[in-house]
């Protein structure tokens, strides 16, 4: 069992960086909350190495996300709250759960059924964890997601509650709507807290029909940022065979540049 024991080196190498005395000195300093940024730029890590196909270094970048989840479990387990094996075994039974499709031999399911589904299993989850305390729609979305990733989760929630387009027509008719309010806010006052308010709203609008034809907002506007990035390069070593320099060009020069980088000259 290769996997059973590489893991349980894994285990027994955190749990000697932990260690009061001969542990790390920087390990040993740290806490569930300061450790979340390292996590966040680790995942970060690992997204781009898909982008950019690089598979080879994915193998590291996931190991180094691993590791993030067993120093979080050994934190844990110092407390007495809980160790790696039950986040283990609580991850076994949620998937599970929510795939009866495959565990309870369910007959063959669409895939807006399967949709159906999940939203469902995942709304009895949250109303089984209602308490006084905490009793909201969004109880269970992070308060610091990514913002579309945010928005399209809000929009998941209502949909499984019926509140939805029945297509990305209508969804992107409403873009075109927040296009309209943008373009009225910005003549009136481009600086006023309203013109900033019907961006955001363009923005939600967007968000909308990237999910509606069952997009990742997030993804999406990464490739666009690559996308924009590798045409300016591409202009910028344009403006170089033209015997001109980015940083002193005009915006006509690079305007022109551009053009030319999108045709393919």
């Amino acid at each position: 069992m290769a996997h059973s024991k590489a893991l349980s080196e894994l285990l027994e190498i955190m749990a000697t960086l932990r260690d009061p005395q001969n542990g790390c000195p920087w390990d040993l300093q740290q806490d569930f909350k300061s450790i979340v940024p390292h996590t966040l730029e680790e995942a970060y890590e690992v997204a781009d190495c898909i982008e950019r196909n690089d598979l080879k270094e994915l193998k590291i970048e996931l190991g180094d996300l691993l590791f993030q989840i067993v120093f979080y479990a050994q934190l844990a387990q110092e407390q007495d709250l809980f160790n790696f094996n039950d986040v283990v075994e609580q991850l076994n039974e949620k998937l599970t759960r929510r795939h009866p499709h495959v565990f309870a031999k369910q007959t063959a399911m669409s895939e807006e059924q399967l949709s159906q589904q999940w939203q469902a299993i995942k709304a009895n989850e949250r109303e089984s964890k209602k308490s006084e305390q905490v009793n909201t729609l969004w109880q269970d979305i992070p308060v610091n997601l990514p913002s579309l990733s945010k928005a399209k989760k809000i929009q998941q929630r209502v949909a499984a509650l019926g509140f939805d387009w029945p297509s990305y027509h209508g969804a992107l008719d409403k873009v075109a709507e927040e296009v309209l309010e943008v373009k009225e806010a910005l003549a009136h006052d481009p600086q006023s807290a309203h013109s900033a308010e019907e961006i955001g709203d363009l923005l939600f609008a967007t968000v909308n029909v990237a999910r509606h034809i069952k997009r990742d907002p997030e993804q999406l506007l990464r490739d666009a940022s690559t996308k924009f990035s590798t045409r300016f390069e591409k202009v910028q070593a344009y403006l170089l065979t033209q015997g001109q320099n980015i940083n002193t060009a005009s915006l006509a020069q690079m305007d022109e540049a551009w053009e030319a980088i999108k045709k393919g000259i």
